[in-house]
């Protein structure tokens, strides 16, 4: 499937080309203007060269430094708005690029990371029942694209812990869960990723009404992501992130070893294979 072009790297590009301008013909360099806008030089960097998405008062900030009438929060609204992301994943979406790890749990569906085409197309068809072909097959690109995180020569630690269901859930049929689950499969032996399944014995657990993600970095904070249906919430006040971790932590322990999730996934797989009308 053929990558889908994304709006919004020609506007942050935009951005931080008028910010290097801006920032130039003003006298500073990217020190000095971090320092008027209470961030680091290298922060300027990563904004001017695209790599860093324009925050809001961020923007406020450059507009007071540089008297720019307001330009910069104009730039950032049209970044925003050329997003093909919802309003509440556009952050998201930046701070898994920008992860050293990233630990997830979801407990009635493969992560977004890990989904292919046929199973995203699934879920899109589903949730988007009024929407064209030509837009249901838009999303699939992009959520496929988020997957090339994976294949980075720095890509972040990944470790997925899922629900029992998530293997269950015939999403698409027995065809498109075989080839799914065969693709989850891969990826482990790859040694591209770790998952764990919590199985239905052991009942009730820690996260079993909603999906969370956990994401550290070098050099900042960590911070949690928690969605539910049609929106979501960035975490980052410390007391509440250490307690999804905690979360995390006992969920996972109540899962199965990673070698018993393969051998778990695969037999998924075969028995998808192996039902009635299903292709492999």
């Amino acid at each position: 499937m053929a990558k889908v072009f994304d709006p919004t790297e020609a506007a942050r590009k935009y951005y931080g080309e008028e910010l290097r301008r801006l920032r130039e013909a003003a006298g500073l360099t990217q020190e000095g203007l971090g320092k008027l806008v209470f961030c680091t030089g290298a922060y300027i960097c990563q904004m001017e060269a695209a790599v860093r998405k324009p925050q809001k008062d961020m923007s406020g900030y450059l507009d007071k430094a540089l008297d720019t009438d307001g330009h910069f929060q104009r730039l950032y609204e049209m970044v925003r708005k050329s997003s093909l992301y919802e309003d509440y994943f556009i952050d998201v979406v930046e701070l898994q690029s920008m992860a050293t790890t990233i630990s997830e749990f979801s407990p009635l569906l493969v992560p977004g990371l890990l989904q292919t085409a046929d199973y995203a197309r699934a879920l899109f068809e589903s949730s988007k029942p009024l929407h064209s072909s030509a837009e249901i097959e838009q999303s699939v690109a992009l959520r496929v694209g988020r997957s090339e995180l994976l294949d980075r020569t720095k890509a972040p630690q990944y470790w997925a812990v899922l629900d029992e269901a998530v293997v269950r859930r015939p999403v698409g049929g027995a065809k498109v869960m075989c080839r799914q689950l065969r693709h989850l499969a891969k990826l482990i032996r790859d040694r591209k990723v770790i998952i764990q399944i919590v199985p239905f014995m052991e009942g009730a657990h820690a996260l079993m009404n909603g999906s969370i993600c956990l994401m550290t970095f070098d050099g900042a904070p960590p911070t949690a992501y928690i969605e539910g249906p049609n929106t979501g919430a960035l975490v980052d006040e410390p007391a509440l992130v250490a307690k999804c971790s905690l979360d995390y932590d006992l969920v996972r322990a109540a899962a199965l070893s990673p070698e018993a999730t393969l051998a778990l996934v695969e037999s998924a797989a075969e028995d998808y294979a192996n039902a009635p009308r299903a292709v492999a």
